[in-house]
């Protein structure tokens, strides 16, 4: 295996530049082999020669947390009990147990080495990325090498409300997991409300010495972001801390689509017919880790053609190949991941009791509850996880894009969508579902479109929300939500039919009233004439309210407000500002404001209002008074916009920090290489 070293060995001394060698390796090299290996190095010139075997590099992996933590494929080379600290949580046993697989096909991506910097120095982690990038992955490895190198117990809640409950000031040494944590497929207001409320507890656990790790998709993201009040917490929004995990380089896709191909099933001879092909796969724009690990599957890729083409459209459109590979299975695995789907985010009990809205989703599936739960089991590994949360083991899709997937399927089964929409429980109704007409284009996160003959039934079901929560709730606000955005007109008529006192439920909304649901179902009432002009002046009443309260600007900017006010309405609206909050403006500034406010975003992630949405409602106040021509409230309103840019630049000297120290881990340059990562692919066992 050296000869051709020796050659260069020998080259390489001739011309003065090889005193030294050292051989690394991760075979087993015995005395024998060692000593014939070095007398042939020192024949070719070399001075010293060290030869460092597989038993030298474990013993030096033992001997290094830090190095573990920032080459996590490591793990694998020895058991991953030994390593887990036995304080770790029971959890954190299970986590390394399913990371076999996870590790074996880890490339620690510069994405990877900035978390791992942000997490040892400030103690929290967010990741961000499009679906499938590999957050989880990223995710799972710092979980397991910070349990390594700070001997921290683990462990993986699902809300923030779980990270509370389990964090304890007396063990500050614990780290945290969360994925998804402000939704799976789609912005859950319900679970950013819990983290906004909880934040300044989870601060003061990451100031004890606590360690956080969150993932969420980009979007999603930028749909809590304005809730979670991100100006009080400056953690959040600091750049070293937020990674953006798409951001993949070359080499690393490389890399992480051999991993996949050589810890998958796909025989040699299909290896092969794809290695001409892999380099373009992997280049391709649409390239995610999760479609990797797909084409090293033999589930995933049954009549793909193995040419150039077929292997980069498999990577480029993976929903398409993913509907044609459900298609292909047997009515009894349909089945199966139906009511694992309607299950939802929590995923399926695996001691699951067939209940008859259970049983209907099977039989409309073609299949029966024995076959059912007999085809679980071989699903696991390839669609399906295990997974223990809280005590509670349950089957889930290894990935939400598999489960997105499933949803694209389900659109062509509508005998199926009956009997899942009966299953669903509130939560996944509402998170993954929409009522609009079925020429729309599709929401970003929504999984499923309900058909109109289901809006009836779908009705019932959120009536029976409102019902339950008379006072209001996380619960009746995404019923809102849903209606006015991923909901149209047909919807709103049959729910009308169940409930002809909708518009009572809409007259109390928040500010930002721009971003809030109930004015835009209020004037979409209007339009359809069953709103009562009792309604409309509740709701003007309420506008009138917040445009004073919180300097609300929605009601001048075009939207639903343009239809709700009448012309002299505005006018009174205009009077009532300048006498109420004219006066008390400096000080609403000076207080802050508006802290004691919840800024909500629309589907819209993008809308500039708000990167700074007090600036934006008091420019607002000063055009409205500019074009009516009242040059005095106008000064006031650009007054109040010079102070609050002070304020800001006072802020931003106080809170100013020292960058100096930054690890460089993530900037070193990737060594390069002429031979091709994929030459042996179709060689391996």
């Amino acid at each position: 295996m050296l000869a051709d070293e020796f050659a260069k060995v020998g080259g390489l001394v001739g011309r003065g530049v090889c005193k030294t060698y050292v051989l690394l390796t991760n075979a087993r090299v015995t005395g024998a082999s060692e000593e014939k290996i070095r007398e042939r190095l020192l024949k070719e010139g070399a001075r010293e020669v060290f030869i460092l075997d597989g038993q030298w590099i474990c013993d030096t992996i033992a001997a290094s947390r830090e190095l573990r933590m920032f080459v996590p494929r490591v793990y694998g080379l020895g058991d991953l009990s030994q390593i887990l600290d036995e304080r770790s949580y029971a959890q954190a046993s299970a986590l390394a147990a399913s990371a076999t697989e996870e590790i074996s096909t880890f490339v620690p991506t510069a994405a990877y080495r900035k978390a791992a910097s942000a997490l040892r120095e400030h103690g929290f982690v967010m990741l961000l990325g499009e679906p499938g990038v590999g957050k989880s992955a990223i995710a799972r490895m710092l979980a397991i090498s910070a349990a390594d190198n700070w001997s921290t117990p683990l462990m993986r809640a699902r809300t923030s409300g779980e990270l509370v409950q389990h964090w304890n000031p007396n063990e500050p040494n614990q780290i945290f997991w969360v994925d998804d944590a402000f939704g799976v497929v789609r912005h859950e207001e319900r679970l950013t409300f819990d983290w906004a409320r909880d934040l300044p507890l989870i601060m003061s656990a990451i100031k004890g010495g606590a360690k956080i790790v969150l993932t969420s998709r980009s979007y999603i993201y930028s749909d809590a972001r304005p809730m979670l009040k991100t100006y009080a917490y400056p953690l959040l929004t600091e750049q070293q801390i937020t990674v953006d995990v798409s951001d993949i380089s070359r080499a690393e896709r490389h890399q992480i689509l051999y991993n996949h191909l050589s810890a998958g099933d796909q025989p040699a001879k299909v290896r092969a017919l794809m290695k001409p092909h892999l380099e373009a796969a992997a280049d391709a724009d649409a390239f995610r880790p999760e479609s990797a690990r797909r084409l090293g599957l033999q589930a995933f890729t049954r009549g793909l053609t193995l040419d150039r083409s077929g292997v980069i459209s498999f990577i480029a459109r993976p929903k398409q190949y993913l509907t044609d590979v459900y298609f292909e299975l047997d009515n009894a695995a349909q089945a199966a991941l139906a009511l694992i789907y309607s299950a939802g985010a929590g995923g399926l009990s695996t001691y699951f009791r067939v209940t008859q809205a259970e049983r209907n989703v099977i039989e409309a599936a073609g299949s029966t509850p024995a076959a059912c739960a007999a085809s679980v089991g071989s699903l696991v590994g390839t669609f399906l996880r295990k997974e223990i949360r809280e005590g509670r083991e349950s089957y889930n899709f290894i990935h939400p894009t598999l489960r997105e997937g499933f949803a694209a399927w389900l659109a062509e089964k509508p005998n199926l969508i009956s009997a899942i929409i009966t299953e669903m429980d509130d939560s996944t109704l509402l998170d993954s579902t929409d009522c609009l007409p079925f020429d729309a284009a599709p929401l970003e996160g929504t999984l499923m479109r309900i058909p109109p003959t289901l809006f009836g039934a779908v009705s019932e079901r959120f009536l029976a929300i409102f019902n339950e929560w008379p006072d209001g709730s996380c619960w009746t606000g995404d019923i809102c939500r849903y209606m006015a955005r991923r909901g149209g007109d047909d919807l709103l008529q049959a729910y009308l039919k169940v409930d002809e006192m909708l518009e009572n439920k809409l007259l109390n909304f928040d500010s930002f009233a721009s971003f809030e649901p109930e004015p835009i179902i209020l004037s979409r009432l209007l339009a359809m004439g069953r709103l009562s002009e009792e309604s409309r002046r509740a709701a003007c009443n309420q506008m009138a309210r917040l445009a004073v309260r919180f300097v609300d600007p929605a009601w001048l900017e075009d939207g639903p407000w343009q239809k709700l006010l009448k012309v002299d309405e505005r006018l009174k609206f205009m009077d009532y500002v300048r006498k109420n909050l004219v006066p008390q403006l400096t000080r609403a500034v000076e207080e802050d404001w508006p802290s004691d406010a919840i800024w909500k975003a629309n589907e819209d992630s993008n809308d500039t209002r708000l990167e700074d949405p007090a600036g934006y409602a008091l420019e607002l106040y000063r055009q409205a008074f500019h074009e009516a021509g009242d040059t005095a409230t106008e000064q006031a309103f650009a007054e109040a916009i010079l102070l609050k840019g002070e304020l800001a630049m006072a802020a931003n000297r106080t809170t100013e920090t020292d960058e100096s120290g930054d690890d460089n881990i993530a900037e070193r340059a990737e060594p390069t290489c002429e031979r091709s990562v994929f030459a042996d692919i179709d060689e391996l066992p």
